[in-house]
């Protein structure tokens, strides 16, 4: 198996820390919104990283954390007069429904920064220690950047050029630093804002400071691979490997995996990076509201992760169709197989063969650092193989083994392939009804399960004055 190592430029054979195992950490969301489609691609990309990963036998630990404490977090918590946790809590919760609805899987832990401040402090002590770190008069406790001899290896970035680059390429800097590329690991507390307790100012941890600490908790000081969006490249990863082996004088990781931009049609085919400084980005509830979410994960998973993928209608439209060629395909199946015989027809042990000929396409496909759009391509290959030679007159053994063959492809890359059972409109009313019954009791998860699970069904809700409104997605 080869993955792209940012760090090397190239690919490499995958050599685990610990034969067996996989340690991976995946930077997630800032929780102050509803996650939008471009949060949305590395969730899909590397949950189906983990699911191939562990098909080829790894057990794998799987972090991805929950930035819960952050400037836009603040904003929004004083613009609505609550705490900064009710914000994040709340969207938390949301971001899990989400990614329910693509079918990305519960990470091995989900930390949130937070809850990890003790090991922060510690962790900046040590740099304090070792010289890699200062502070200044008002408390800030910078990292001394040029104290780390390989800063700029991911990012491929020299300090020199950096430093006459212009200041859009610095790291902010204020007039007590050292140097204007050294970078925040503790910044003292503003008016109104959440902070902890430290030995030099009360105040709350740098971002870059929170991944390296929790990583280094829950999978260990040399990980196998990191991974994220292209844009977390420089500064973020840079800047985590910088304070990561400083602190632990081991390498941090081995692999760092990268997915490319989500660009948005701005009309007439002209394509723009997603942002939301830019005003042109979807979040993944907009999308739920047109799309089953599985078209959304088929849709990410048609184009190599490291690929800018373009998003408009049209290309969601033809995802729909791939997705739904495979799902035919599979409904076909189960209902030949449903009345097929049992007894062995002589041409299918041979086809059989055949058929399994597609799985070691598939295998070749993701080896070659999860090319997830040659492996749709051996699904689809399989499935025309299905529609060929699949028939009533086809026995039992056949059709289950090509039926078998496309489930579990598909749920290596996540796809849910089998026809929902549309649920009745009395029975979206009846557990609405149960849903009403549980808020008024003051019985919020029951509630909150109650809606999940009506999500998971394509059903979306809506509280308004006159009650609670609903509509299929």
């Amino acid at each position: 198996m080869k993955i792209y190592n940012t760090l090397s430029g190239k690919k490499e054979e995958f050599v685990s820390v610990e034969p067996g195992k996989v340690r991976m950490y995946v930077c997630g969301p800032t929780v102050y919104n509803l996650i939008h489609i471009g949060n949305a691609r590395p969730m899909i990309v590397f949950d189906t990283v983990r699911r191939y990963m562990e098909y080829k036998g790894y057990e794998v630990l799987f972090v991805s954390n929950f930035t819960d404490v952050d400037d836009k977090i603040i904003k929004k918590a004083v613009e609505e007069g609550v705490e900064a946790s009710v914000i994040s809590m709340r969207y938390i919760k949301e971001c899990k429904k989400d990614m329910a609805g693509m079918n990305v899987r519960p990470a091995t832990a989900h930390p949130l920064a937070t809850e990890e401040i003790a090991g922060m402090l510690e962790m900046i002590q040590t740099l304090l220690d070792k010289n890699h770190a200062y502070v200044a008069k008002d408390g800030t406790v910078y990292f001394r950047t040029r104290s780390f001899a390989e800063y700029g290896k991911l990012s491929h970035k020299n300090l020199d050029d950096l430093r006459s680059g212009g200041r859009s390429l610095l790291v902010s800097g204020e007039d007590q630093k050292e140097d204007a590329l050294d970078f925040v690991l503790w910044k003292p507390k503003k008016e109104g804002e959440p902070y902890w307790e430290s030995d030099w100012c009360q105040g709350r941890p740098g971002w870059h400071i929170e991944c390296s600490v929790m990583s280094k908790k829950y999978l260990g000081e040399e990980i196998d691979i990191h991974a994220g969006g292209e844009d977390l490249v420089f500064p973020h990863h840079e800047n985590e490997i910088a304070q990561s082996e400083a602190a632990n004088g081991k390498t941090f990781a081995r692999y760092w995996m990268h997915n490319g931009f989500l660009n948005i049609d701005s009309g007439n085919n002209v394509y723009q990076k997603m942002s939301k400084s830019a005003g042109n980005f979807f979040t993944v509830r907009d999308i739920a509201e047109k799309y089953d979410l599985q078209v959304l994960r088929f849709f990410m998973l048609s184009a190599h992760y490291r690929s800018p993928l373009n998003f408009s209608a049209e290309l969601m439209e033809a995802a729909g169709n791939g997705l739904e060629r495979i799902i035919t395909c599979v409904e076909n199946l189960k209902f030949l197989s449903g009345s097929a015989g049992e007894a062995p027809v002589p041409e299918e042990e041979a086809l059989s063969r055949e058929a399994g000929g597609f799985r070691a396409k598939f295998e070749e496909a993701m080896d070659d650092d999860f090319n997830t759009a040659d492996a749709i391509a051996a699904v689809f290959e399989l499935v025309k193989f299905a529609n060929t030679h699949a028939s009533g007159a086809s026995s039992r053994t056949f059709l289950e083994k090509l039926l078998s063959e496309i489930r579990a492809l598909s749920d290596i890359l996540g796809l849910i392939v089998e026809k929902q059972k549309e649920i009745l409109d009395e029975d979206i009313e009846a557990m609405i009804a149960e849903r009403q019954a549980a808020r008024k009791a003051k019985d919020f998860a029951k509630a909150d399960a109650i809606r999940s699970a009506l999500l998971e069904k394509g059903i979306l809700l809506e509280d308004t004055r006159e009650g609670v409104k609903w509509k299929r997605a």
